[in-house]
């Protein structure tokens, strides 16, 4: 295990903040996005992949022998690069088309623009040349699945409205969610064009009852772990954007709502008006 400060192949940060689980952090970013491996006595999983910078296979190798499989909570790029390391890859049918595609280096290059980066590239990365191969998943989520580790068990939540097969995945037992994309202290992105604003706030509906029942929540961007107690307020933030609350400032043609702890950032059309 790493120090706190110091990073891997240039690039992670990883911490161990339960027994079982391991943040695997990619603090050179302004994204902070955070993966998530989550051990059992016989398998693991891999809650996504992150942006494709340095070899997260090894890494994951160093943490665990057990083998590994990937869940992609959804196939937004900074969550799919480092997908064709590994052979076990499971997504929501909805975003699988994108795996099977892959994503070319014009998508990825403006990503990593200096503007964008809190520190150097790790040697053997080049924005100019980067691009994620097809990843076929190995197979499919569709929700209400349980993931069984081994000692420890994952269930399956479709959690659509960020993108249509976001998922998330609630340890009961242990009384952990791991919130993805879907719920983090930061930025709610309802932008993408498959991104809806309804549903997102029905999804949110459904976490928010969990927020009783959960100790801790591990989300993919900023601050981990987040308060649960953050879930219904993001809930209800979500229904009075929806209901016509008035953006608190505008960044081009995006509306931006701001509340204590998470903001809401959407386009017009989510509203059903032009810009």
């Amino acid at each position: 295990m790493t120090e706190p400060g110091d990073l891997v192949q240039g690039w992670f940060a990883v911490s161990a903040p339960e027994e079982g689980v391991f943040t695997i952090e990619e603090p050179l970013h302004e994204e902070q996005v955070k993966s998530y491996l989550v051990v059992g006595s016989e398998r693991a999983i891999l809650i996504d992949t992150g942006m494709g910078v340095g070899d997260i296979r090894t890494l994951v190798a160093d943490l665990t022998d057990r083998p590994v499989t990937v869940v992609n909570s959804h196939a937004h790029w900074d969550h799919i690069g480092g997908n064709g390391l590994f052979a076990e890859i499971l997504i929501h049918p909805s975003e699988a088309d994108v795996l099977r595609r892959g994503v070319p280096n014009a998508r990825l290059r403006p990503n990593f623009t200096p503007d964008r980066l809190l520190g150097p590239l790790p040697t053997g990365f080049d924005p100019a040349t980067a691009a994620f191969p097809p990843t076929p998943p190995t197979g499919l989520l569709h929700g209400g699945e349980t993931l069984d580790l081994g000692g420890r068990s994952l269930e399956v939540i479709h959690a659509p409205g960020h993108s249509p097969g976001g998922i998330v995945l609630l340890d009961r037992e242990g009384r952990t969610l791991f919130s993805t994309d879907v719920a983090y202290p930061g930025a709610l992105y309802c932008l993408a064009p498959d991104a809806d604003l309804g549903t997102y706030r029905e999804t949110m509906m459904r976490l928010a009852t969990l927020a009783r029942d959960v100790d801790r929540a591990y989300p993919a961007h900023n601050a981990s772990p987040m308060d649960p107690a953050l879930l219904p307020l993001m809930r209800d933030a979500l229904e009075a954007v929806e209901e016509g609350r008035a953006p608190d400032a505008m960044d081009g043609d995006v509306l931006i709502h701001r509340f204590d702890g998470f903001s809401v950032w959407l386009t017009p059309d989510k509203l059903g008006r032009e810009a």
